[in-house]
């Protein structure tokens, strides 16, 4: 097994973080060690047009990164959804992800969202659009490229980012369409789970009358932006074969491109802990993010 740093450390502190970032903790152990410096990071912006709390974003971008505001194509840029069943979470807590991605010369939004109790679905879904809308709205003064725009997520917010890229209506009741993203990714996202077994997550979509329309699978068509989808062999909590393999087949019937990648020895907590520095041993989900965004397969034109 490959450890970066000193060895000795550096195992050591990957399984301290792992082991509180299995056990559900707000990931402070996860942020401690992620580097602080080395990107410039704004906070607290309004993307709704309210003083929603929950209505905010914060902004990552590499620090060495040359200001191409008004000049070039601009930098890629990636909006990332956290999961947490759609009744938890918070941007903040996922700064490993904003330095992860800012290390790459990516620019990362990452939003907050309304979530159970206080929103139900689809509330979540208009608030995801409405943080995507904002960045597409903002692309020339954070240095983004229009050509180079992606939406990720992990678990529920895989799902958030899901419905974004194939659910035209959320991106278009927000002032934007899914025809502006180049890509989207998905880590661990549950994109066909009716009849629901999880108790947190039954109020969240109205079980047992949960719309069928909820789920992405429902969703898949020509033409949608191609994407990435990352999941882990030992995932307990989000089937692989159903959600991800099944999905994936789905776009390929539909001739999306699409690329699947399964690691061993991550789960589904630690997959998006393998994105921090001292948890990429665990697997190359940061690799395998920056290279599809880099050079994204074609977008197949949707039928006529």
């Amino acid at each position: 097994m490959h450890v970066l740093g000193k060895a000795g450390l550096a195992l050591t502190g990957a399984v301290l973080v792992l082991g509180g970032l299995i056990a559900c903790s707000p990931l402070t152990a996860i942020n401690a060690v992620t580097p602080s410096s080395g990107y410039i990071k704004t906070e607290g912006v309004a993307y709704a047009g309210s003083d929603n709390p929950r209505q905010k974003l914060d902004i990552y971008r590499l620090a060495a990164a040359t200001d191409v505001t008004h000049a070039g194509p601009g930098l890629p840029v990636v909006v990332f959804f956290y999961g947490g069943s759609w009744n938890e979470g918070s941007r903040k807590d996922y700064a490993f992800v904003g330095e992860a991605l800012s290390s790459r010369g990516i620019i990362a939004v990452l939003p907050d969202y309304r979530v159970y109790p206080e929103v139900r679905y689809p509330d979540f879904l208009k608030d995801s659009a409405q943080a995507l809308a904002w960045t597409l709205r903002s692309l020339r003064e954070l240095g983004g490229d229009p050509q180079r725009v992606f939406v990720m997520g992990h678990s529920a917010g895989a799902y958030n980012a899901a419905m974004l890229a194939l659910d035209a209506r959320w991106l278009r009741q927000a002032g934007a369409s899914p025809e502006a993203l180049r890509g989207w990714i998905g880590l661990a996202g549950p994109y066909d789970f009716l009849p629901i077994e999880n108790p947190d997550v039954k109020p969240v979509f109205f079980a047992p009358d949960s719309p069928p329309d909820s789920q992405p699978v429902r969703h898949v068509q020509a033409g949608a932006p191609p994407a990435l989808l990352i999941a882990s062999h030992k995932d307990k909590l989000v089937s692989a074969t159903r959600n991800t393999a099944g999905l994936a087949a789905l776009l390929r019937a539909q001739q999306v491109a699409v690329e699947e990648h399964y690691f061993d020895n991550t789960s589904h907590a630690s997959l998006v802990g393998s994105l921090a520095r001292p948890l990429r041993f665990l697997a190359p989900t940061l690799e395998t993010v920056a290279e599809f965004i880099a050079a994204p397969p074609p977008r197949t034109k949707a039928a006529p």
